[in-house]
């Protein structure tokens, strides 16, 4: 797979080119984060278009110290735009992606809609840089799909992992959030356990099964994306973004009663023991902030606002091989950070304005 060079500062690109920018799925929890993350790595944008359906137009947005309102999409809000990030629902994305491609664009997809698509290619610039690859500039780049973060994280953590030695096998278990289903999933959770301490009967529109004071390994079948089909997700961008000679983890999901935040438990098997010390120095660097006090211990509530993955790291009690890493990471962060970064790689060679 073909990569792109480290970014280049945010001062460098300001002193050269500007851009202008597109967020449809601007009040989603994923374009509200996008809109974040643009202001705080100062991508240098002369404009950013706030783009959503028809709830959402007319409502105002915070970015960086300016308030926007939210327009609707339309074929003329991508004119003369360079980037366009598509937080929005994949109906939406579907529908309106090759009206910003037509127009100029290139194309960041948060919302998965465009993996299967010929021209596409899931990125995570976490991992071409631990991995040193490059990829050749393209004027006219094919739409961008960022990378699970939970396939980013564990690409990340194997392939530093093998710094201390040969893996034999990974074993996943993903506790899921309820805001990977928007704001909806998260009402839908919070309603559910007002519900449940009120004896009220329970809103099932999202999920379809109750997962309030629940872990399920199913949904109901009325509810869409399945659990399954995001597993194979994970493992499908896994394979995509990872070394050749990365080891293929075996992955459970589940959903946990959680507001925010992915956390994992990942079962490292060695070849030959390893040292915890040097798993652990291995482990860390840029993205990955290893924890040894009770207090910094990986939780969704530590790991909140974070665009690091925060790991502790035990032996396992019955083979000297095998090594537990408990790890919980910001998954909104974490997807709005890549989807960034992506563009911030693709600006270092495309020049100022709309290409034609």
């Amino acid at each position: 797979m073909s990569s792109v060079p480290k970014p280049l500062p945010a001062h460098d690109l300001r002193s050269g080119n500007a851009y202008r920018v597109a967020i449809v799925g601007a009040a989603t929890l994923k374009g509200k984060e996008v809109a974040e993350v643009l202001n705080d790595r100062n991508f240098p944008s002369l404009d950013v278009k706030l783009l959503d359906d028809d709830e959402s137009l007319g409502q105002l947005e915070t970015m960086g110290d300016e308030v926007s309102f939210i327009q609707s999409v339309r074929a003329e809000q991508f004119d003369k735009v360079d980037f366009t990030f598509f937080a929005s629902d994949p109906q939406c994305t579907r529908k309106n992606w090759k009206l910003a491609r037509k127009a100029g664009s290139a194309i960041v997809d948060l919302s998965f809609a465009l993996e299967d698509e010929p021209e596409a290619v899931v990125r995570s610039p976490w991992i071409e840089r631990q991995l040193a690859q490059m990829m050749l500039p393209e004027l006219q780049p094919g739409p961008v799909v960022v990378a699970h973060p939970v396939a980013t994280v564990l690409a990340l953590l194997t392939a530093r992992a093998q710094r201390t030695g040969q893996i034999s096998r990974v074993v996943t278990t993903v506790f899921e959030p309820a805001s990977e289903h928007g704001q909806k999933g998260m009402d839908e959770l919070h309603e559910q356990t007002v519900n449940l301490l009120s004896f009220q009967e329970l809103p099932k529109n999202v999920f379809d099964t109750q997962i309030a004071f629940n872990m399920v390994g199913r949904y109901g079948e009325k509810s869409q994306p399945t659990l399954e089909s995001v597993e194979q997700r994970i493992l499908k961008h896994y394979r995509h973004i990872a070394a050749k000679d990365a080891p293929q983890p075996s992955l459970l999901l589940l959903q946990a009663p959680i507001f925010h935040g992915h956390s994992l438990a990942v079962y490292l098997e060695m070849e030959k023991p390893v040292a915890l010390g040097d798993l652990s120095q291995a482990l860390a660097g840029d993205h990955v902030t290893i924890t040894r006090s009770a207090e910094e211990s990986p939780s969704n509530v530590n790991a909140a606002g974070q665009g690091d993955v925060l790991v502790s790291v035990n032996r396992d009690a019955n083979h000297e091989n095998g090594v537990w890493l408990w790890v919980a990471t910001d998954n909104l962060r974490i997807a709005a950070l890549t989807a960034v970064e992506c563009a911030e790689t693709i600006a270092a060679t495309r020049p100022r304005g709309q290409i034609q």
